[in-house]
């Protein structure tokens, strides 16, 4: 390890050690050798499809698509254990991830239980997407991942480019609109790109879950405390422009933190709340996966959301807003614009810290339209994904809800 690098790791171990208080430490309980031995396990080595898609039976190809600033995205297509692509009828579905996630998230269950699969075996064609920095992606046409320059972006580019190029090719590739299901992150990305007009009319309908544009009030203390101390101004002041907690400088941080300091046991419930239905047993599995690097600046722009209450672009001071924005403050993503007509089913958790509810009733008040309700009193912000209880929690709601939509626009 440089000592740049080692001199980042002494500095923002010690000060994320002083923000983790007995009464967070106190909350955070049960794998914690699974967590920071992440940079340790076995990177997957080949494409989404040959790793984890084609194994459980399903037909999975792999495309390639860029992005109007340069960066080469990857998406898999993916049909049932019946079915062939080449005879895929059903109407597509984009699956889009949330951070520190890439389109891996939606096969890590048995086929009964992935959302992914669970499409694939209803006759939906689904299409699988990967942002920029995510391992499935395939990097930019002339920056290289070590410039710096790569991980300029936030939840905003992912959001005007990213979903909106992934969302343009799907509807060429099948001349039919998109069905879109996003989880966290992906809710972010999906709320901001559908007040583009020209975005969302190449759009049936989306499915939401933990449903973020605000958050104001989240209640997750490990995070809550991370945001006030502006830890991502540090760590960009310090040159980290990538956030990769299986680089070498991610590992060292988490064994610094977590040998000595403070019991790091379950540290996924301290940042998104108690999780209901999350198979323990599979956690090895899952971290074989996950987490994805993402960019230091998303990281800020997540916490610039927490600190000021909004949902607008990124801000990047008064001067640079001036140049860019053409005003003091960056500008809002109007929900107000997002189509009436646009159907919409919105999941939410009562356990989760991240998507907190009053924030998620600011969301709705600015739609024009009333999305379909799904509330889940047990779940936490990871259920979503990974709940063995999904299928019939939530998988078959969103099925009906497509299933109704699709029918009446093609009646």
């Amino acid at each position: 390890m440089t000592r740049p690098v080692a001199v980042v790791v002494v500095v923002v171990a010690a000060f994320l050690a002083g923000l983790l208080t007995s009464e967070i430490a106190a909350e955070i309980a049960q794998n914690s050798a699974d967590f920071y031995n992440l940079g340790r396990r076995r990177l997957p080595q080949q494409s989404l499809c040959l790793e984890l898609i084609e194994p459980s039976g399903y037909s999975c190809s792999e495309h390639k698509i860029q992005t109007k600033d340069g960066y080469l995205l990857g998406l898999q297509r993916v049909s049932s254990r019946s079915g062939d692509l080449r005879t895929q009828l059903g109407p597509p579905v984009l699956l889009q991830h949330g951070l520190f996630m890439a389109g891996d998230a939606w096969f890590l269950n048995s086929p009964e239980e992935s959302m992914g699969f669970v499409l694939a075996d209803q006759g939906f064609d689904v299409w699988v997407g990967n942002v920029r920095g995510t391992r499935w992606s395939h990097g930019h046409v002339s920056l290289s991942e070590d410039d710096k320059n790569f991980w300029d972006w936030s939840w905003q580019e992912l959001a005007e480019y990213d979903l909106a190029e992934m969302i343009h090719h799907i509807y060429l590739i099948t001349n039919s609109k998109v069905f879109i299901v996003g989880h966290s992150q992906g809710t972010i990305m999906s709320l901001a790109a559908l007040t583009q007009l020209d975005i969302a009319e190449m759009v049936e309908a989306a499915a939401l879950f933990c449903p973020i544009s605000y958050l104001e009030h989240i209640t997750a203390k490990f995070v809550l405390r991370m945001v006030n101390m502006h830890l991502d101004q540090m760590i960009l002041a310090m040159g980290i422009h990538e956030l990769n907690f299986r680089s070498d400088w991610g590992v060292n941080l988490l064994d610094s933190i977590c040998d000595g300091h403070v019991d790091c046991n379950d540290l996924l419930t301290s940042v998104t709340g108690k999780n209901c239905c999350f198979n323990n047993s599979r956690v090895d599995f899952y971290l074989d996966y996950e987490p994805h690097p993402t960019s230091t600046k998303n990281l800020r722009h997540l916490f610039q959301m927490i600190r000021k209450g909004t949902f607008s672009k990124y801000d990047y001071g008064v001067l640079k807003n001036l140049k860019l924005y053409g005003q003091l403050k960056p500008p809002s993503f109007d929900l107000g614009l997002i189509p009436k007509s646009l159907p919409l089913l919105m999941a939410y958790g009562g356990n989760d810290d991240l998507a907190d509810m009053e924030d998620f009733h600011h969301t709705l008040k600015e739609l024009q339209s009333t999305p379909e309700l799904v509330y889940l009193e047990n779940y936490g912000h990871i259920d979503f994904i990974v709940s063995i209880k999904a299928k019939e929690d939530l998988h078959d709601r969103v099925i009906g809800f497509f299933r109704s939509w699709g029918k009446s626009s093609s009646s």
